[in-house]
């Protein structure tokens, strides 16, 4: 994971059809006001790639935590309920002219957890994603990207998510193809771009342009594109010591949903075409 200390984190809030519903987020966002209604409602900030300085905008402290790792989830000191978000990652490059970013590209992809804190009155969204080490999740197993537009490879991948409990699976999010996000491919990064050069410091959004220039323009990023729906099992069950968080993107011309489930049972994580995120809760 230590590859990934140079990179800007964000996250990307409500890019999948009633998540947010089954999240208790709504509220958060009932100022915000989107382009569309199927538009994403913003990016947050996960991790800040620099030190801490005295000209950051606010001292969000937990913002300069590397919380990546590819195999355990800490849970909070504090005694708070925590959701597994099951997403993809994109892992970019990025361009910038005159301290403005003018060009994001995907290079791959990877599964991801994008844990949350489950709390009313958050002031921000980040203030309920980042704990500390290990309390964010992705698969040490990328996917190149060879188009990230109509017909590319992504087209033939889906998400799925379960919950090892007392060595039972549980379907912890729904089985769904990528192509289900709301915005997608040149749609999204263009919307991305944008959000990031125009979002401002409101409700529980931030001014992500005043983190990146404190940052001196991080040339890459790792960015969560959107939790996927939960199962009725996912959205009642909050996670607990013991418990392994599973997140598989997969190639469903390959794979059947069974395949990935015997996959899963086995243990036998490495397959082509596949990324697997297993993280034991601590």
């Amino acid at each position: 994971m230590n590859e990934y200390k140079d990179y800007l984190g964000l996250g990307i809030a409500g890019n999948f059809a009633l998540h947010l519903a089954q999240a208790g987020e709504l509220e958060d966002f009932k100022e915000i006001i989107t382009a569309d209604e199927a538009a994403p409602k913003g990016i947050f900030p996960f991790y800040l790639p620099c030190n801490k300085t005295t000209q950051q905008q606010r001292p969000r402290d937990m913002l300069y935590n590397f919380p990546l790792s590819s195999n355990s989830l800490q849970l909070p000191k504090e005694s708070v309920n925590v959701q597994a978000e099951p997403e993809v990652a994109l892992i970019c490059e990025l361009s910038y002219e005159n301290d403005l970013l003018v060009h994001i590209a995907p290079q791959s992809f990877a599964a991801y957890n994008d844990a949350s804190i489950r709390v009313q009155g958050a002031q921000k969204i980040s203030d309920k994603k980042n704990w500390g080490e290990n309390s964010k999740g992705l698969s040490l197993e990328n996917i190149p990207i060879d188009a990230f537009e109509e017909g590319g490879n992504m087209n033939n991948y889906s998400i799925c998510s379960f919950l090892r409990r007392n060595e039972v699976l549980h379907a912890y999010g729904e089985n769904v193809e990528l192509q289900g996000y709301s915005y997608f491919y040149e749609k999204l990064t263009k919307w991305i771009l944008q959000q990031i050069n125009t979002q401002e410091d409101f409700g529980p959004l931030e001014d992500l342009k005043a983190y990146i220039k404190a940052c001196n323009n991080p040339k890459k990023l790792l960015i969560s594109i959107g939790a996927t729906r939960y199962t009725t099992y996912g959205e009642s069950t909050y996670l607990q010591s013991g418990d392994e968080v599973l997140v598989a993107v997969y190639n469903h011309n390959r794979y059947t949903l069974e395949d990935i489930e015997n996959i899963l049972q086995t243990k036998e994580y490495m397959q082509p075409a596949l990324s697997i995120l297993a993280q034991k809760v601590l």
